[in-house]
């Protein structure tokens, strides 16, 4: 056996993806893994093969250069005897499968630079009619827990000045009108990006006054304090009267905030993240979502859910567009197969735009069967970023979490789908 290796910062996955090209009955009409054991996926990885050692389920196996089996029959083999097919090398490579172990391509490269082990497409399926058992991840099921009441703004929800108000910042700089945003949250209150009919107060900065939306503020009979309105509010002000619930008590998580997801009831075990922002003639906004393992990479490049492939194979995340300034990511946590370990939802300037000049995005998480939404964030980034990760929703044990993000980053969407370890062309 021939050794190779890598430090590329795409890592694999322990998850078997099976190319769009390669269909399920394909798969099950291949050998099984080995006499007498049952295929299973999601199985923690095994580690690198050995000289002279089996085959494990979970290992994690590359294709590069041409073979003499079709390309779609070893994928589909290799799947069906419970290998996780892989679409690049790292350092968590089992193995990789070539005739041409001196060939200058991007994976052979990884491979000497990594270390992995090197074996044919001969030897590989020798192997490949004597694969061992694997090891799976375990998912023990989450306790029943009420809906949480986890927050992180430093004070219970009912101390805070703005608790159940929603507050709409107009005009100004970006940064003033992002540090105004802060403040809200600091304070309990919600940031609204768009003048909804939850919305109960008006802060004007400079220029806010030309907005458009100020004749039906106006209209509506909304307060409306100026840019030092927030720095007076030391004290809970206001009265239950006064206020109203921020959408039926909704958690308002600042920038980085958490709180954990209970578990599934009634069979309802999808959650949905939905992104929304000020209309912009200047710019548009795209919302995607990444499906990554315990090495925060896709498995498969399918399992990067955009504009042009709106779901995983599986379904299990899926995007949907609700117009020109509000797209949706629902995840399933139900059917979502064990090696996933987290979904990263994102949003990106397409064209030369920035962050700056799309102001700020809001998310809310609800659980995909007509519930109340359970928390909200409003998200700035500072003044170059072109992408912002908006939130995680990941495990923590048997349970799951959502994370607020708000990172936002200079480059484009295709250089943080590269970091996840998308093949992205150009």
């Amino acid at each position: 056996m021939k050794t190779s290796t890598c430090s590329l910062p795409l890592l694999a996955t322990t998850r078997s993806c099976v190319p769009s090209d390669v269909s399920s009955a394909a798969v099950a009409s291949q050998a099984p893994s080995a006499a007498g054991s049952t295929v299973r996926f999601g199985q923690l990885n095994p580690g690198r093969l050995a000289p002279g050692a089996p085959l494990v389920q979970g290992m994690k196996v590359a294709f590069t250069g041409d073979t003499r089996t079709a390309r779609e029959q070893l994928i589909a083999r290799s799947v069906a005897a419970g290998l996780n097919v892989m679409s690049s090398v790292s350092r968590h490579t089992s193995v990789l499968v070539t005739d041409e172990s001196d060939s200058d391509s991007a994976k052979c490269r990884a491979a000497r630079s990594a270390d992995v082990p090197v074996i044919t497409e001969e030897a590989f399926l020798g192997l490949l009619t004597g694969v061992r058992p694997g090891t799976g991840h375990a998912n023990p099921a989450a306790p029943a827990s009420p809906l949480p009441a986890q927050r992180r703004t430093g004070q219970p929800a009912s101390a805070a000045p703005l608790s159940g108000r929603r507050i709409l910042v107009l005009g100004g700089p970006h940064d003033h009108a992002s540090a105004q945003r802060a403040r809200i949250a600091e304070l309990g209150g919600a940031a609204a990006v768009n003048l909804s009919a939850g919305v109960t107060d008006v802060v004007l900065l400079a220029d806010g006054a030309g907005d458009r939306r100020m004749p039906h503020i106006t209209a509506r009979q909304l307060p409306i304090h100026d840019a030092d309105w927030l720095a007076t509010l030391a004290q809970p002000s206001g009265t239950a009267a006064e206020v109203t619930a921020e959408p039926a008590g909704a958690l308002v998580l600042p920038r980085g905030g958490v709180l954990d997801l209970p578990p599934a009831y009634d069979g309802a075990g999808a959650w949905t993240v939905t992104a929304s922002w000020g209309h912009q003639s200047g710019c548009e906004i795209d919302v995607v979502a990444f499906a990554l393992d315990e090495d925060e990479q896709v498995s498969c490049d399918e399992d990067f859910v955009f504009y042009g492939a709106p779901q995983t194979p599986d379904a299990t995340v899926r995007l949907t567009t609700e117009g020109p300034s509000e797209q949706a990511v629902t995840v399933d946590l139900t059917t979502l197969p064990d090696a996933v370990r987290k979904i990263v939802i994102a949003s990106a300037i397409d064209g030369s735009g920035t962050f700056a000049q799309a102001g700020a995005i809001e998310i809310t998480v609800a659980q995909d069967n007509g519930a109340r939404v359970v928390a909200q964030a409003t998200l700035d980034a500072a003044t170059t970023e072109r992408t912002l990760l908006l939130a995680e929703i990941y495990r923590r044990g048997p349970r799951w979490r959502v994370r607020a993000t708000g990172q936002g980053y200079d480059h484009q969407l295709a250089d943080l789908a590269r970091g996840f370890g998308v093949d992205v062309s150009g």
